[in-house]
């Protein structure tokens, strides 16, 4: 059974981004981490992504989930469709959902299979997802 993966880095004064929604400075050390076991793990671990609008907007490359190191369907939790969608890969394809945490999760796990289910990114849908007691 898939469980709902959230976690995040928040700075001692409690940021989680800078005011543009960058979160580079604090993950200096991202690349050492990156090739920790754990990190690999997840990565192995995942069926499917949740992620908010905002950082699916992050990406200065429109093709960013080409090279993404989740290479799974991706629930984008967003107010207003995009005017155009990310081109699906083989193995990446991006929902859209507009009905809520909720119906994101729930469309995850069933994408995800066995696999876990990552949220990344975005305090708002990681509070979202705790609110609702959706996170293992």
């Amino acid at each position: 059974m898939s469980k709902v993966i959230a976690g995040m880095t928040m700075s001692v004064d409690g940021f989680v981004s800078d005011l543009s929604g960058s979160v580079a400075s604090l993950y200096s050390d991202f690349e050492t981490y990156q090739n920790t076991e754990p990190y690999k793990e997840s990565i192995q671990n995942t069926g499917a992504v949740v992620m908010g609008k905002n950082t699916f907007e992050m990406a200065e490359d429109p093709e960013w989930y080409v090279d993404y190191e989740f290479q799974v369907p991706i629930f984008v939790l967003t107010h207003t469709l995009p005017k155009q969608k990310p081109k699906p890969t083989e193995k990446v394809s991006f929902t859209f959902v507009v009905d809520g945490v909720e119906s994101a999760i729930k469309q995850a796990k069933l994408a995800a299979g066995i696999k876990d289910v990552t949220v990344i990114g975005s305090a708002s849908v990681t509070r979202q997802c705790i609110r609702a007691g959706l996170v293992d």
